[in-house]
């Protein structure tokens, strides 16, 4: 796979960028990747990288970048100390579901310019935090974003008004959202008022719970990583990016 680093300028500033490409010169369909809450890191580009080696030119903004320089301990660290939220308290609020789908026209428009992006339509994927992020791009660029995941997405149905479920009516691509059965950022409650809102909206998606899978299932770096629930998600995110991007 080939890597590059390329900086792509937002209304708030120089987003550092990483893109992953398949051997050979394209073009292949795009899938922007929102990443979690623990900072851009080696976990983040294998997602990438494995995003290539299946046909897609994988572009993952560091999400924190209204931040540079931060310095976040490794995942285990993190979680070890029990200081989650105070190590990136700070950082999440300097970003958000509203604050990523924005930035994502700047990630369009920098796709735009590549000869070896295949056609206008992209996929959209995130995890934790970017989950949201991943589906308020769906809304917000609806004609564009053709198909979008969310695993282990944490209030992505909530009362704030910035609620990725709120863009539900917008929604155009096919969603595919996962959660996990033990995750206080997406209780059952949450669930059941995500599915709502798109049943009322028409959008045609899928929402599951994962049996045993921990808030974080998907991240090969993190303690409650969930091997075969995260194959289950990758089995699932392929081939929804497959049905809609080819």
């Amino acid at each position: 796979m080939a890597q590059e680093q390329v900086t792509i300028r937002t209304a708030d500033g120089d987003c550092p960028t990483h893109v992953v490409t398949p051997e050979g010169t394209g073009p292949w369909p795009a899938v922007i990747i929102y990443m979690d809450a623990l900072g851009m890191r080696p976990a983040l580009l294998g997602i990438a990288t494995r995003l290539a080696e299946n046909g897609y030119l994988a572009l993952l903004p560091d999400l924190f970048y209204r931040s540079i320089p931060y310095d976040i301990p490794t995942p285990t660290e993190v979680f070890a100390k029990g200081e989650f939220r105070k190590i990136i308290g700070p950082l999440m609020e300097k970003t958000g579901p509203d604050k990523a789908a924005a930035d994502t026209g700047q990630y369009l428009d920098y796709l735009d310019t590549r000869s070896d992006v295949k056609g206008e339509k992209v996929g959209t994927v995130g995890f934790c935090m970017g989950g949201g992020m991943a589906l308020a791009a769906a809304g917000t660029y609806a004609d564009r974003v053709a198909a979008a995941a969310s695993f282990h997405g944490g209030n992505i149905a909530s009362d704030k008004p910035n609620s990725p479920h709120l863009l539900a009516p917008q929604m155009k691509g096919e969603i595919y959202v996962a959660g996990a059965d033990n995750d206080d950022s997406y209780p059952p409650e949450m669930h059941e008022k995500l599915k709502a809102a798109f049943d009322e909206a028409g959008v045609n998606y899928r929402a599951e719970i994962y049996p045993g899978a921990l808030h974080g299932w998907m991240k090969p770096d993190f303690p409650i990583y969930n091997e075969e629930a995260a194959e289950r998600g990758w089995r699932e995110m392929l081939a929804l990016f497959a049905r809609n991007l080819g």
